[in-house]
């Protein structure tokens, strides 16, 4: 899970990473920061619909105006990982980290992309720095239990997971990730009645409704199954893509074979 950075424009501050105007190799008129303003409003703009092609031009002009700003460039990583430009997203978010050691953002979305290319290690390494610099980040604990699940380390990942929804009780993804963790781990029972839980209080969370709908198939509630499929369907349809479910969601296997199996006898 990537973190977009916020941006925050005024006379003293550059795009709210503490960045001093005066860091810039010259000096930054009202006019630039409004220009800037305004792109960087477009690029959030068009990362909430979806369009990360355009975010990632809007801020390639952002970092082409002040190329000393770190959330820029961490912006521009994430635009990129959602294109799957991994190793490019790579190079902004190390920029980013270069010019902003001592915040958290650039190392979280870093590990994203790491992640991506299948890093585990050095994903976890940077889960690890942010948790030096803030041990209540429950980000860093859920993105770090993904790692490690990366790994095929089930035990491990739920003791992040399980941390970082006690740092944010309504963290709804670490919660997800920790049902699934315990499904892998044969824990089905507690698993399922944490995952009805889960959409008890988030009635559209669609990756929820597939894991029951996967998890009960199995169990033979079909019944239950098929009603729950119909509403992960109906809020996100890329659940029938396998591929996309093991790859990109990254499931863990048993509930991936689950979800497999109803998709082929539905």
């Amino acid at each position: 899970m990537i973190k977009l950075i916020g941006i925050f424009l005024g006379l003293l501050l550059v795009f709210g990473w503490n960045t001093p105007v005066m860091a810039e190799s010259q000096p930054i008129t009202a006019q630039e920061l409004q220009a800037g303003d305004e792109l960087a409003t477009k690029a959030f703009a068009a990362t909430n619909q979806g369009d990360f092609a355009s975010a990632e031009a809007y801020w390639t002009e952002i970092i082409e105006k002040f190329p000393t700003n770190a959330g820029a460039w961490s912006n521009r990583g994430n635009s990129r990982v959602s294109q799957n430009k991994l190793q490019a997203a790579l190079i902004d978010y190390n920029k980013a980290v270069e010019l902003a050691p001592n915040i958290t953002d650039p190392y979280l979305n870093r590990g994203t992309a790491l992640e991506g290319l299948g890093r585990w290690d050095e994903a976890i390494a940077d889960y690890n720095h942010v948790l030096e610099l803030d041990p209540q980040d429950a980000m860093a604990y859920n993105n770090r239990g993904n790692a490690k699940a990366g790994l095929g380390k089930w035990q491990a990942a739920i003791l992040d997971y399980r941390k970082a929804t006690e740092f944010t009780p309504n963290f709804a993804f670490a919660r997800a990730n920790y049902a699934l963790a315990l499904y892998e781990t044969n824990q089905r029972d507690k698993a399922i009645r944490e995952m009805r839980n889960i959409v008890r209080k988030y009635p559209q969370f669609a990756d929820m409704r597939a894991a029951l709908t996967a998890a009960y198939w199995v169990t033979g509630s079909k019944g239950e199954a098929e009603s729950n499929w119909v509403a992960a369907y109906g809020l996100d349809n890329r659940y029938k893509d396998m591929n996309w479910v093991m790859n990109i969601r990254r499931w863990p296997p048993s509930m991936v074979a689950a979800l497999d199996k109803f998709l082929k006898l539905q």
